[in-house]
């Protein structure tokens, strides 16, 4: 872990707890009792835009790899950006190394994983765009100010996003993977750095060519949008289990405006306490209250160890098994 990472970590988790003890830790915690066994389903129901997520991946990799090996390279880098302090670069660097190991090419896999990115958040900006605009032509029930907010939290948090992904696509198109090569072979010398050059040209010139791909990027765009709106569905389901049920345009913007508050806070890990502060800001706008606001957010932080403690779990298990092939000279993939 970085200092930056360990001082946002930080940060997040101050910032997460002042949410709690300002609202009520107890309130929060009963609202979220009250849930009881239906987080196994707001779980479960995670499973939907999980496997839509892959097959965003999947469209843009070729033959051996399989839908299977995106979704387990998907479900493991998910449930490394969500437990582990490592950002959101953490979990798409071990997305590519496990396709690889499943016998994609790694120039193929980084590329398909950095273009998935790049549409993944090109889609949820899109997403945050269709919430509000929803939202302000059907809603009638939220104040001229709690609307005002609404507007300036969605349209900051959209704008934030749309800044880093053109930075990151124009970064792509300007070789970033060889750039960054050759600048760490100039900090640590010359050892391995030609190849190393090599190789990461090889990756950015893989992700030009799917660029030009005008169907599989169109095709992988959809399907993500896809899985930023299948998500309204756990967040009506949490909320239908936690008591406060909410109608489907509701559910709409909080999952919308909320996961774009969330990505613009990429750079702290798990965006802790900013994700908190983004379903507060968004709670009286839909008439929910701050106590089940925060109970939505814990839900969803629950479902996030359910499924990421056993993808960690896998990850390792994965990791261990391709050495002993690898070592035992063994085949690499089944």
């Amino acid at each position: 872990m970085t200092r930056t990472t360990a001082i946002l970590l930080s940060l997040g988790a101050a910032i997460f707890i002042a949410l709690l003890a300002w609202q009520g830790a107890g309130a929060v915690m009963g609202a979220l009792a009250t849930a009881g066994w239906g987080l196994a389903l707001v779980a479960a129901f995670h499973l939907f835009p999980l496997v839509i997520d892959a097959a965003a991946i999947a469209v843009l990799i070729a033959a051996p790899a399989s839908f299977a090996d995106a979704l387990r390279a998907r479900w493991a880098g998910e449930s490394v950006n969500s437990l582990l302090p490592a950002g959101q670069i953490g979990g798409p660097v071990l997305m590519a190394r496990h396709l690889a190991q499943r016998g994609t090419p790694m120039h193929d896999a980084a590329a398909a994983v950095t273009v998935s990115t790049t549409m993944q958040s090109a889609a949820q900006i899109a997403f945050a765009l269709l919430g509000l605009t929803a939202f302000a032509a059907f809603s009638t029930e939220s104040s001229a100010a709690a609307t005002h907010a609404l507007h300036l939290a969605a349209l900051g948090a959209s704008a934030v996003l749309a800044v880093a992904l053109a930075a990151f696509y124009y970064v792509q198109q300007r070789g970033l993977f060889g750039r960054f090569s050759r600048l760490v072979g100039k900090f640590f010398g010359p050892h391995g750095a030609l190849a190393s050059a090599a190789h990461a040209d090889a990756i950015d010139e893989a992700v030009r060519k799917l660029y030009r791909s005008r169907g599989r990027i169109a095709a992988t765009f959809a399907l993500s949008f896809a899985g930023w709106a299948v998500g309204i569905g756990e967040v009506w389901l949490a909320l239908a289990f936690i008591g406060h049920p909410v109608n489907w345009l509701d559910a709409l913007l909080l999952e919308s405006v909320g996961q774009a508050i969330r990505g613009a806070a990429f750079a702290i890990p798990g965006s802790l306490g900013a994700q908190e502060g983004g379903y507060l800001l968004l709670a009286p706008v839909v008439g929910l209250p701050p106590d089940a606001a925060l109970a939505l957010s814990l839900a969803k932080r629950a479902r996030e160890l359910a499924l990421g403690l056993p993808g960690m779990v896998y990850l390792q298990w994965s990791e261990r098994d391709w050495r002993r092939r690898r070592t035992a000279g063994l085949p690499l993939t089944d």
